[in-house]
């Protein structure tokens, strides 16, 4: 009878403690509805950006303009009434493009246009350019086993993102190596320039660009993206004429380091002050592009949150940050900076996600810790995330303004959108408001909102 009492007993608090638990889930999916309604009746975001971007397009670090976006982010925030708005100083490299870069292909006393723009990071030719004769290689790995054939020739690294690869940032993320390193190998072995396939899906003559990283005893050389187009048309008159030369003339120059700042916002927590919560994107863009999707739309879906959490008077237990990163593009400078401040802090970053993907249709998150078990404890917020569509939290890489807080045993992590359209506009002068919808947009700072309300509320 003892046995069937105590048995009965722990079914009756089983349901109680079923009962409390759907209660609270009751309140959370309140919560997390009444922040999707607010974004999309009333949302900030699309305004934001469209001032962003048209006052301060090409922010690159370094420029007038990213500096002047700095200061649109203070007021910005400012404008929100929060607790606390602050510039963080760093410095940042200062590389600009100089003249217009030209390339073309000689061939048989015939010159052929190609479209192309010099990496960020990239030499200088001679101011008249340099004509050259090209080696072709389809991946990073070939250029070490040219050895001395490289010697005064340009090396055409042919890789771009592999089309039947379904997650493009995985592609990207395959591809990317041979710009950002194959310029500093080609340069190595005595190559006097080197072209890549732009990074991008799109099959146009638009050119992207992108940072390329010459370590400390490596010559730097001209260095470029060729657009999609142009990548083909060159690969093509290889095969005709593996002699033939190809004219670079490129201006950049590399001047001083310049004076910088994050741009930081916060909502003061109400239990745990110092226990900070970030999110955030990069406020800096490329010279030559609008910067909305690479990142407007990260940084106006991070102040985005503060303003659903104020207009919707969410008290948070821990500090909310919102955080608009600089040099991300070239350097990351700002993000190394924010780190190297928080490990010396009385504070302890616990949370940290980002959004630099684009403003398209939010689709899940990535998080990471150092016990690689964040996203599988994140799954108990999955019901109150998919009605909203939001369909899936895996374990995942984050965005690189994070990523230097995760040593410190922040769980790190980052919004993922739909990724189909993305590379198409990335780092080029296609990345054009009109090519953000706000819709999509405001849903991504719904998503980001609801993933931070849930990790204060509740944590992980």
């Amino acid at each position: 009878m003892l046995i069937l009492k105590s048995t009965s007993l722990l079914f009756v608090i089983a349901l109680g403690i079923s009962s409390i638990a759907k209660a609270d889930q009751a309140s959370q999916s309140k919560v997390v509805d009444s922040i999707y309604t607010e974004a999309l009746v009333n949302g900030a975001a699309m305004d934001n950006l469209n001032t962003l971007v048209k006052h301060y397009p090409g922010r690159l670090s370094g420029s007038d303009n990213l500096q002047g976006a700095i200061m649109w982010g203070v007021s910005t925030l400012k404008a929100l009434n929060i607790d606390n708005v602050y510039e963080q100083p760093v410095n940042v490299p200062h590389w600009i493009r100089g003249n217009p870069e030209t390339f073309h292909i000689i061939s048989n006393g015939v010159t052929t246009l190609l479209n192309g723009l010099a990496l960020g990071g990239s030499a200088s030719t001679p101011e008249d350019g340099l004509d050259a004769e090209v080696i072709e290689v389809s991946e990073f790995s070939e250029i070490a086993k040219l050895g001395s054939e490289a010697k005064g020739k340009i090396i055409f690294i042919n890789h771009g993102i592999n089309p039947s690869t379904q997650l493009t940032m995985t592609g990207y993320a395959h591809a990317v190596i041979g710009r950002s390193r194959g310029p500093a190998a080609s340069a190595s072995l005595g190559a006097v320039a080197t072209l890549v396939r732009s990074m991008t899906l799109a099959k146009d003559e638009v050119p992207h660009t992108g940072a390329t990283m010459f370590p400390p005893g490596v010559k730097h050389i001209p260095a470029a993206a060729l657009s999609y187009l142009s990548a083909d048309r060159l690969h093509e008159a290889l095969i005709k004429d593996p002699h033939l030369k190809v004219h670079v003339a490129i201006h950049a120059q590399t001047l001083p380091d310049r004076a910088s700042a994050n741009v930081i916002g916060e909502i003061r927590g109400s239990e745990f002050p110092n226990q900070i919560i970030v999110v955030g994107g990069h406020l800096d863009s490329w010279d030559i592009a609008p910067g909305a999707n690479d990142d407007g739309t990260g940084i106006v879906q991070s102040i985005e949150v503060l303003r659903l959490f104020k207009s919707l008077g969410l008290k948070p237990r821990h500090t909310i940050r919102c955080v608009l990163f600089v040099n991300e593009e070239n350097g990351s400078a700002g993000a190394n900076q924010y780190a190297a401040v928080a490990r010396k802090s009385s504070e302890r970053n616990i949370f940290a996600v980002e959004s630099d993907a684009g403003g398209f249709d939010p689709k899940g998150f990535n998080l990471s810790n150092t016990n690689k078990d964040a996203a599988n404890k994140a799954q108990k917020w999955l019901p109150l995330l998919s009605p909203h569509e939001i369909s899936f939290i895996v374990e995942g890489g984050a965005g690189a303004d994070v990523t230097p807080l995760a040593p410190l045993g922040t769980i790190v992590g980052e919004l993922r959108p739909d990724s189909q359209r993305y590379f198409d506009y990335h780092h080029s002068v296609k990345d054009t408001l009109d090519n953000v919808n706000p819709r999509e947009l405001e849903l991504g700072a719904a998503a980001l909102a609801s993933l931070v309300w849930l990790e204060d509320s509740e944590g992980l």
